[in-house]
């Protein structure tokens, strides 16, 4: 099954290892080195211009997007 991210974003669930809310977690420290790292790689990619609201880690790659995490959560539970 897959889950939505917006802006006809999807994923296969089984690729899904977390879903963060950027707010709550970019005040860590190892978070911020995580998410620089990955964009310094390439391997950031927004699903959305708008604010972003929380990111999604996959085995390869880190989506950035406009919708919370608790909306990714419910979608996740739904499928």
């Amino acid at each position: 099954m897959y889950i939505s991210l917006g802006s006809d974003v999807a994923v296969h669930k089984k690729d899904i290892i977390g879903i963060f809310d950027i707010e709550k977690t970019s005040v860590v420290r190892s978070v911020n080195d995580y998410l620089s790292g990955c964009q310094k790689s390439g391997g950031i990619y927004y699903v959305s211009l708008d604010m972003p609201k929380s990111f999604v880690v996959c085995e390869n790659c880190v989506y950035v997007t406009n919708v919370s995490a608790a909306t990714l959560k419910k979608r996740e539970k739904i499928y």
